[in-house]
């Protein structure tokens, strides 16, 4: 499964999470690039430089440091040129207003870590779905 040609953001602290995720989208055979950052300010970084290709998709951890996975969601939020990359977070925070706060912010999607593979293939094939649809001439 390819979601066009451009990278995939993965916004990700702890490397293990970060294996877990690549092994994932490998076995439901995404081909697009993964780029990985270890918290939200390395991320906007990456995001507002121009030689970087801006990615498909935005697969985005909670709690980190630095900042954290809702002051970076605040920040691409208000940002003309960002606020339209689907954002899925994927955390182990149990804290209802997390996601409460994801939401109001506009993500794609919501999903408790360890990631689970079926319910990781359906929201990666929805989007997938979406992509195929919003290209359409």
């Amino acid at each position: 499964m390819k979601i066009n040609n451009r990278p995939i953001l993965l916004v990700e602290d702890d490397r293990v999470d970060v294996m877990t995720i690549l092994r994932a989208l490998k076995e439901i055979e995404v081909v697009n690039p993964v780029v990985s950052m270890e918290h939200g300010e390395a991320a906007l970084d990456y995001l507002h430089d121009p030689a970087n290709a801006r990615p498909c998709i935005i697969l985005l951890d909670l709690n980190m440091p630095i900042m954290n996975g809702i002051e970076f969601l605040q920040a691409i939020k208000h940002d003309a040129e960002l606020k339209r990359i689907p954002v899925i977070v994927l955390t182990t925070s149990e804290e209802q207003q997390d996601k409460v706060n994801s939401f109001d912010l506009g993500v794609a999607g919501y999903m408790a870590k360890p990631v689970d593979y079926r319910r990781f293939v359906e929201m990666m094939r929805s989007i997938d779905l979406y992509w195929t649809i919003s290209e359409m001439p």
